[in-house]
C-alpha cells in the first residue's frame, strides 16, 4: 500500500483553493476602534527577564507611537496583563507546563508584573488583568468593550503587543469568534522565535483578520482608507 505523502500538495484542498483569493475587505472605522496592547510587561520586555522576548524592545517606540495616536483620536487604549498569584494558591495548568514559571514570573505585586515604564498606562487607559492567555477568558474585557463607546460601539479590535503566537493570537481568535474585525500589527507584535511570529501572522492573515505594518494601522487612523473594489 502506498504511503501519503504529506508534503505532496498537488491535490486541491479547501486552504489552497482559497488561499491566493482576494477576501472581502472590510474598513478600519476609527470611531469603532478599540487598541489592545497584549503584556508589554517586565517579565517580557526586559533584557534578561524569565520571560524575556528580545525584539520587542526593538518594537517599543512604534507601540508607543500606536497608542499615542490612539490617544489623540480618542480611541480607546486597553491593555492587559498576565498575573499569577504570588501565594501559588491558585496554580493554573500552565504553570506545570511550562516549569520555568512554577516560582516566579509574572508575579502580582512584583515588578515584572508592572507594564514598563515606556509604555506605562494613562488615567484615562483600561488595564485588564487576566491569567489564561486569551485577553476574553475570564476577564472583563467583553463587558468593557460593549459599552466603552457606547452600547456596542466597538466592532474592531488592533492587537499589538507579546507572545505574538500565544496571548496575541488567542486574543485574535476569540475576538473573531465574537464577530470582531481584527487588525493584527506585523512589526508591532514578537514571539520568541521567527518561526512562530511568521507562523501566527499567515494564519491570522489567512482566518482571522488584517495583517498590517504599524505605518499602516496609524494611517488607515489618521487618513480613512480607500474603498478597494
Amino acid at each position: 500500500m502506498r504511503e501519503s505523502n504529506l508534503s505532496d500538495m498537488s491535490h486541491e484542498t479547501f486552504y489552497t483553493k482559497t488561499v491566493s483569493k482576494k477576501k472581502k475587505s472590510w474598513m478600519i472605522d476609527k470611531a469603532r476602534t478599540a487598541l489592545l496592547v497584549i503584556d508589554m510587561q517586565n517579565d517580557f520586555v526586559r533584557e534578561g527577564a524569565i520571560l524575556e522576548v528580545p525584539k520587542i524592545r526593538h518594537q517599543v517606540p512604534k507601540i508607543k507611537r500606536l497608542i499615542e495616536t490612539c490617544r489623540k483620536l480618542g480611541i480607546p487604549v486597553i491593555y492587559t496583563k498576565q498575573v499569577y498569584r504570588a501565594d501559588s494558591k491558585v496554580k493554573p495548568l500552565v504553570l506545570e507546563m511550562l516549569s520555568l514559571l512554577e516560582k516566579e514570573g509574572l508575579r502580582d505585586g512584583t515588578e515584572g508584573a508592572e507594564i514598563c515604564d515606556e509604555l506605562k498606562p494613562k488615567a484615562e487607559d483600561i488595564v485588564v488583568r487576566k491569567m489564561g492567555f486569551s485577553a476574553f477568558y475570564n476577564t472583563e474585557l467583553e463587558s468593557i468593550l460593549r459599552n466603552i463607546k457606547g452600547r456596542r460601539n466597538v466592532d474592531t479590535l488592533i492587537i499589538c503587543g507579546t507572545v505574538t503566537n500565544i496571548c496575541c493570537e488567542s486574543t485574535a481568535r476569540d475576538a473573531f469568534e465574537r464577530d470582531y474585525k481584527v487588525v493584527f500589527g506585523s512589526d508591532i507584535t514578537s514571539a520568541w522565535t521567527d518561526e512562530f511570529q511568521t507562523l501566527a501572522l499567515k494564519i491570522i492573515e489567512y482566518a482571522f483578520g488584517r495583517v498590517m505594518t504599524c505605518d499602516e494601522i496609524i494611517n488607515a487612523l489618521k487618513y480613512g482608507e480607500e474603498v478597494k473594489k
